[in-house]
């Protein structure tokens, strides 16, 4: 039976608009309003230029730049295209974006595609506040993956060295978000699925991060329950633009904006992610595909009794049986984090991306941001068990 039955899926008209403080001006979502969205938020920000900021397949292999840049057009509201954004946003190609940005006379940026193009343009409005010292230009983020890089204040990039480095403020958090499932249909499967984990990543580590505020963390239980519903469903019909649509929503929920005073990583799957990714090449929804249900099943020994509780309580939320303790739950929500992963085709290694082993101490030191910390010999023990 296709996912698309109506039995299963009644024509539901998922779309809306929300508004959140006067950083962001508006969140639009549903199949197509990126037509009708996009002009709303240029005369909201009174843009009267746009640079479009993407990735090279999303440029060359689809049609989705193309009807952006004829949205632009017929308002007379389009600067230019600048592509030359890769995988964990090298600093190159923001000082390009950055030079582009002002010969274009562009006073706007619209970011198109997944974490990458979101954050890279984070980092171009940054530099280019620094380099003018005027106002901070603004960001529309249209996502075509689920990564959520479009609901934080801060971005990571690339420097010279091959380091992650973050800028934050927030102003950087875009002003206007697009969720149009109908521009995620081109999206690589491997890409879209993996980013769905990341933005599980984010529901979960967000259960036991400092400083969210418990109606957040019952989205994100709301989050992971449509993420292992939907994802799956998403996998055995691709075209199935319903389920899209609630993906883009779970993936909101999952990293829903919360003031946050700087830019960190949630928690310590993210951490290893980041510390993983730019130095060894691997894509950020991969590291949450390695690093998610190991650093879950470390929790059980290491977490606080309030966090355990937090993780604990999520299997109520996905209908499975408690194990009748906190500690059993919570190497039970790892092992169903697994289960997706690998059902999805998305289990990995550190030995496919050619991670040296005896790089694993000085991994696991820098994600734990902190010299001597006395779980460091555990999560090395997690990484070794990631070949």
């Amino acid at each position: 039976m296709s996912v698309l039955d109506p039995t299963l899926f009644p024509s539901t008209n998922l779309q809306g608009f929300y508004a959140w403080t006067d950083t962001l001006k508006g969140v639009y979502y549903g199949p197509g309003s990126v037509k009708t969205a996009l002009p709303k938020l240029l005369d909201v920000l009174g843009a009267k230029k746009a640079l479009i900021v993407t990735g090279r397949s999303l440029f060359e292999k689809t049609d989705v730049i193309k009807n952006i840049e004829a949205i632009l057009r017929e308002r007379n509201a389009y600067g230019a295209t600048f592509y030359e954004i890769g995988q964990h946003t090298p600093v190159a190609g923001i000082k390009a974006g950055l030079n582009l940005l002002k010969e274009s006379g562009s006073d706007v940026i619209v970011s198109v595609g997944g974490g990458s193009p979101i954050d890279a343009s984070k980092a171009i409005l940054y530099f280019h506040q620094q380099e003018t010292g005027g106002d901070t230009l603004r960001q529309i983020a249209i996502p075509t993956t689920l990564s959520a890089a479009e609901y934080s204040i801060g971005a990571g990039y690339t420097n010279e060295e091959g380091m992650k480095v973050a800028v934050s403020s927030q102003l950087l958090a875009p002003a206007g978000i697009i969720l149009d499932a109908e521009l995620t249909l081109p999206t690589p499967e491997r890409l879209w699925l993996s980013t769905g984990i990341r933005a599980l990543d984010h529901a979960v580590e967000n259960l036991y991060r400092p400083q969210v505020p418990p109606p957040m963390k019952h989205l994100c239980y709301a989050a992971l329950v449509d993420l292992f519903k939907y994802l799956p469903l998403s996998k055995a019909d691709p075209k199935a633009i319903d389920v899209r649509q609630k993906l883009q929503v779970a993936s909101w929920m999952s990293l829903w904006p919360i003031r946050f005073q700087q830019y960190s990583a949630l928690g310590l799957s993210h951490a290893l992610g980041h510390k993983l990714g730019a130095t060894y090449s691997i894509p950020h929804g991969i590291t949450s595909c390695l690093t998610l249900a190991p650093t879950v099943n470390l929790k059980a020994d290491v977490a606080s009794e309030e966090d355990k509780e937090w993780l604990a309580d999520a299997l109520f939320y996905l209908r499975k049986p408690s194990t009748g303790n906190r500690e059993g739950d919570i190497r039970k929500l790892a092992a169903e984090i697994q289960q997706l992963v690998d059902g999805l085709g998305l289990h990995s290694t550190l030995t496919e991306y050619k991670v040296p082993k005896e790089d694993l101490p000085g991994i696991a030191e820098r994600a734990l941001a902190r010299k001597n910390d006395p779980t460091h010999p555990q999560v090395v023990r997690l990484l070794e068990s990631l070949y």
